[in-house]
């Protein structure tokens, strides 16, 4: 009867799946805000606690290191850990972001807006 009404099937699966995955990256976006990490440094001295978005939250650091005249130790220790907080940060979304779209059945390397 109508023989071109086989690609609108088609098309309503494909948009709702693209609206099933839009709601799944939202989430997940909001999942990433309270999902965190921990980064260190000189042997666990310094750590920095940061989001799985790569916002720092905490930093603790051991007052064993506070020594006037090792101001320049303490402040690459500091840098240190917070670069390792956010590259685990990164690790973390680019992880969970693999997971949702092999779970989508989309290809591995597929890059999705954020």
């Amino acid at each position: 009867m109508l023989k071109g009404l086989g690609g609108l099937g088609d098309m309503a699966k494909m948009m709702k799946a693209a609206q099933e995955m839009q709601t799944k990256v939202t989430q997940l976006q909001e999942d990433l805000k309270t999902m965190t990490v921990t980064g260190e440094s000189g042997a666990g001295l310094v750590k920095a606690t940061a989001t799985a978005k790569g916002e720092l939250t905490a930093l603790d650091i051991d007052p064993s290191i506070f020594n006037s005249d090792d101001k320049e130790v303490v402040e690459d220790l500091i840098l240190a850990a917070i670069k390792d907080a956010q590259a685990k940060a990164s690790d973390r979304a680019q992880d969970e972001m693999r997971k949702l779209t092999e779970e989508m059945g989309l290809p591995a390397d597929m890059k999705l807006p954020f």
